[in-house]
């Protein structure tokens, strides 16, 4: 990884929650930008890994914001705590999601009779599944948890669908790997901090906003994002969400492809502000490479 996509860090060890067990993707997604210069501190549910950025526990928290199949159904939580609780995104990467399916050591495949799977793996291994272990009862689990309780469980004829680096840390055997029916499986991770992390000017970056447009009236998105295309700047997402409580009202959430420090984006900023109701500037970070 080039210096460029690395985010800038303190000198003191990061401490970053993530949800999930070891192993989980979200900490493959820590280990990825950080390797072994952070302490990855694994929590139960997302409420608790916001509330452990909130408080202070941790300096910042990997959050899943989008996947290459399953879109954002799942993750919109996740884009909504960004949005109101003025986080901000200080760097991005992408994790290649392999599932695994794995036993304890000597199992074989058509030894299974229970396979426990997150519901995501479920959606995203549905064909392989049906293929390769017709036989097995597959129940809803968690990834890397389902492998810390099978290493603990030592159950026969149980086997689980989660990463490798379950497999590695739980001492699972791998009965095959690459359960995902498409192999175009990656999953998108913003790194949150209550501290924003400005990249050096001129990085090819990203920003992430978040506005409303409450009775602006026709043809309000259309100028809204006008601010960007007049003065070419690339659009790289959008996506409209409801607001928690406010019936009928939207939040827009977009990333743009920039360089850091650019005039024109901050000009482009001011003028957007001039023309929603509310604005959240989420973050500017380092882009990480495009996925083939």
């Amino acid at each position: 990884m080039s210096d460029a996509n690395r985010p800038a860090t303190p000198p003191d060890r990061l401490k970053i929650a993530y949800e999930g067990q070891p192993g989980a993707y979200s900490e493959m997604a820590i280990r990825q930008l950080h390797g072994t210069q952070a302490e990855a501190i694994g929590f139960a549910d997302f409420p608790s890994v916001h509330e452990a950025l909130r408080s202070g526990a941790v300096d910042q928290a990997a959050l899943p914001v989008e996947n290459t199949l399953a879109g954002t159904a799942s993750l919109h939580d996740n884009w909504d705590i960004l949005a109101e609780e003025g986080y901000h995104a200080v760097a991005e990467t992408v994790v290649h999601v392999h599932h695994c399916l794995m036993a304890l050591p000597g199992t074989r495949i058509q030894d299974l009779r229970e396979v426990r799977v997150h519901p995501q793996p479920i959606i995203q291994c549905k064909l392989t599944m049906q293929r390769l272990i017709p036989h097995a009862q597959i129940v809803r689990g968690d990834t890397a948890a389902s492998a810390r309780q099978l290493s603990q469980t030592r159950e026969e004829g149980v086997g689980v669908i989660a990463s490798r680096l379950a497999a590695e840390t739980y001492g699972l055997d791998i009965l095959h790997e690459g359960m995902e029916d498409n192999p175009c499986n990656f999953t998108r991770f913003l790194m949150a901090s209550r501290h924003s992390i400005e990249p050096p000017r001129g990085t090819a970056s990203k920003c992430s906003l978040a506005f409303t447009l409450d009775n602006a009236g026709p043809g309000s998105l259309f100028r809204a994002l006008g601010c960007f295309a007049l003065r070419d700047i690339d659009l790289a997402r959008i996506e409209s969400r409801p607001i928690p409580g406010s019936a009928w009202r939207y939040r827009f959430f977009i990333d743009l492809r920039l360089a850091a420090g650019d005039e024109k984006a901050l000009r482009a900023l001011e003028h957007l502000s001039e023309m929603v109701t509310e604005l959240s500037v989420i973050g500017t970070y380092p882009a990480w490479p495009e996925v083939p």
